[in-house]
């Protein structure tokens, strides 16, 4: 009987507890894609498809066309890098998190003028939009980050 009690004690406290996306010694991945994001209607770049809905609701442009994207692995806490196209990089902290998000700060560049800093909390799998400067008088930058 005990081992019963035991046992339905050890499921419980596991079915009510919160997992952990990336805790300290854990190691991530992050993907960024880099994007420019149109005024013009057009048609979307196919490999886009499965952000486009988040890409119009964010953005409230047009058509996209994806110019370059990297991955990279980093430790938890760590940093990492990635050259997106276009002569613009991502690089990247990471922070231990006791939830189900990674934390991040992130430092957007072209060259070696930084074009943004922020901090975003990521859910594996969920992407987040960056909008960045303007490409041309109809075009913006904007990049896709997801955790994995």
């Amino acid at each position: 009987m005990r081992i019963i009690r035991l046992l339905l004690l050890s499921l419980g406290i596991l079915a009510f507890s919160q997992p952990t996306f990336a805790a300290d010694g854990d190691s991530v991945t992050l993907r960024a894609i880099l994007v420019s994001a149109s005024k013009q209607p057009g048609k979307t770049d196919s490999s886009l498809s499965r952000y486009e809905s988040t890409l119009r609701r964010i953005l409230r442009f047009e058509s996209f066309k994806q110019l370059g994207s990297d991955r990279a692995r980093a430790n938890v806490p760590g940093n990492g890098s990635l050259s997106i196209g276009s002569g613009q990089s991502i690089e990247f902290g990471t922070e231990s998190s006791k939830d189900d998000r990674l934390r991040v700060q992130i430092t957007w560049k072209s060259g070696n003028r930084t074009l943004m800093r922020t901090g975003l909390a990521l859910r594996p799998g969920v992407p987040a939009v960056l909008g960045g400067p303007a490409r041309n008088d109809d075009e913006v930058f904007a990049v896709i980050l997801i955790a994995e």
